[in-house]
C-alpha cells in the first residue's frame, strides 16, 4: 500500500495502474465527506463517476453512482461436493442445460409460467410496492437470470480436483432503474442548491434527508434482490450439474455469496460511516469471498485479514486494462478461442465476447501478488465450462 499525494487521501494497493484512474479516484477523495482516505484495490480501473476496484468511506453522505448501475453485483460460488472424475467427458450437455435453465443477455428474463418466485421479503417491501407494473413484471421474469457483460456461470475445478460453479450477477434491470433514478436525483440537488462538483457523477444524498432515506431503501432492496437472483441461478445450476451427473442429489459442501457493488454501515478506523464499495469485496477477518479471473484464467476462494489500512476490503476480480471499445478494435475472436483451448464455453459467440477476452484484464495472479496483505487464498479454481450472456 502506498499513498500517492501529499494529504494521504487516496490509498492504492495496485502496482497496475494509469493516470487516467488515479486521478478519477483523486476527485472523489477530494469530496468534503470523505473518512481519512480512499482504498484503491489492485484491480483498479477507470469507471463511471467512480473508480471501478474503490473503496470510500462517507459520513453524512452517499454517492449514489459511487455504488454504480448494477446494485448488489456480486459472486456466488458453491462447492458442489462432487470430484472432477464425476463429470461426463463431454461438457456440452451441461452447457446446454445450463442455457436452458439460465436466461442470459441484455433484458433477458424467463418466459411467463417460467419465472422464478422472487422471495416474499422483497415482495412485501415498500420499494417493491412501489414498482409500476412494468417494473414489477421485469424483477419477476429477470429472477434467475445472468445478463451480459462480463457476468458468467463457470463449473471449476480446484487443486485438489473438487467441482465448483462459481457465478457472477446483479440486480438485472430492476437494480439499474432504481440506480438511475436516484442517480438522477442527486444530480437534481445538485442543481438546485447550487453545488459545483469537478464531476457531475459524484453528486450525493444527504444523510437525513428524504431523498437520503429513498435511495438507501431501495439500494438495500436492490442487494438483496441480487443475493436472491444468484441463489436462484446457482439452484438451476446444480440442478444442471444433477442431471448431467447420473442423475444424483447435489448437497453443496459450501456455498459463499458476496456482494462487490454496495454500501453498508461499517466501523473504520473506530468511525462509524457507510462504505461503498464499488468492484470491490469485504475482507474482514476470516470471512469467505470470491475473485473471479477473466475467462480462461484463474478463479480464487479467499479468506480476509481484516487489513485495517486496506478497510477490511480487496479486489473483486482481475480488473480491465482495456476498455470494451479498445478491446473490441485490437482484440480478435481467433485469440480468444485460443485462450480458451480445451474448455467448454459458448464459442458461437466469440466475436460477441471478443472485449470478454483475458488480454482485456490485468494478469490475476499479480492482481493476487498485490493483495498479499488484504486476503490468503483458500482455493485456486479452473475453469472447465464457462457460459457468458452476449448483447
Amino acid at each position: 500500500m502506498r499513498f500517492l499525494d501529499s494529504q494521504r487521501k487516496l490509498a492504492v494497493w495496485a502496482s497496475d495502474v494509469d493516470e487516467k484512474t488515479i486521478e478519477q479516484a483523486m476527485r472523489t477523495s477530494r469530496m468534503p465527506f470523505i473518512v481519512d482516505y480512499v482504498a484503491l484495490m489492485p484491480d483498479a480501473h477507470f469507471g463511471l463517476g467512480s473508480t471501478v476496484g474503490s473503496v470510500i468511506p462517507t459520513k453524512g453522505a452517499v454517492i449514489p453512482a459511487a455504488i454504480g448501475v448494477d446494485i448488489g453485483c456480486g459472486m456466488i460460488a458453491a462447492n458442489t461436493g462432487l470430484a472432477a472424475y464425476q463429470l461426463p467427458d463431454d461438457l456440452g450437455p451441461l452447457m446446454s442445460q445450463i442455457e436452458q435453465r439460465i436466461p442470459a443477455g441484455v433484458g433477458k428474463g424467463h418466459i411467463v409460467g417460467n419465472c422464478q418466485v422472487i422471495p416474499l421479503a422483497l415482495v412485501n417491501t415498500q420499494t417493491f410496492l412501489g414498482l409500476d407494473g412494468k417494473m414489477r413484471d421485469s424483477a419477476h421474469m429477470q429472477m434467475g437470470s445472468l445478463g451480459s457483460g462480463n457476468h458468467f456461470v463457470e463449473v471449476c475445478l480446484d487443486e485438489e480436483d473438487a467441482v465448483w460453479i462459481v457465478l457472477h450477477s446483479g440486480s438485472r434491470g430492476i437494480g439499474n432503474k432504481l440506480a438511475v433514478h436516484h442517480i438522477d436525483i442527486a444530480k437534481g440537488l445538485m442543481k438546485d442548491y447550487f453545488i459545483t462538483l469537478e464531476d457531475k457523477e459524484l453528486s450525493y444524498l444527504v444523510e437525513g434527508t428524504p431523498q437520503f432515506d429513498a435511495y438507501i431503501t431501495d439500494m438495500l432492496w436492490a442487494q438483496d434482490y441480487a443475493l436472491a437472483n444468484r441463489e436462484a441461478m446457482m439452484k438451476q445450476a446444480l440442478h444442471a450439474l444433477a442431471m448431467v451427473c447420473a442423475p444424483i442429489c447435489i448437497n453443496p459442501a459450501e456455498v459463499i455469496n458476496c456482494h462487490h457493488n454496495f454500501t453498508q454501515r461499517e466501523n473504520v478506523h473506530g468511525k462509524n460511516v457507510w462504505l461503498t464499495r464499488k468492484g470491490a469485496i469485504s475482507a474482514r477477518t476470516g470471512q469467505l469471498g470470491v475473485i473471479p479471473g477473466s475467462m480462461g484464467t484463474a478463479s480464487y476462494i479467499v479468506r480476509g485479514l481484516g487489513s485495517e489500512a486496506g478497510l477490511q476490503s480487496c479486489s473483486h476480480g482481475a480488473g480491465r486494462r482495456m476498455s470494451r471499445t479498445q478491446a473490441r478494435r485490437e482484440l480478435t475472436a481467433n485469440g480468444l478461442c485460443e485462450a480458451m483451448a480445451g474448455k467448454t464455453w459458448n464459442a458461437d459467440k466469440a466475436k460477441e465476447l471478443v472485449d470478454e477476452s483475458p488480454a482485456a484484464y490485468k494478469p490475476i495472479d499479480r492482481v493476487m501478488a498485490d493483495q498479499a496483505d488484504l486476503v490468503e487464498v483458500v482455493h485456486t479454481l479452473h475453469q472447465v465450462l464457462n457460459y457468458k450472456g452476449t448483447s
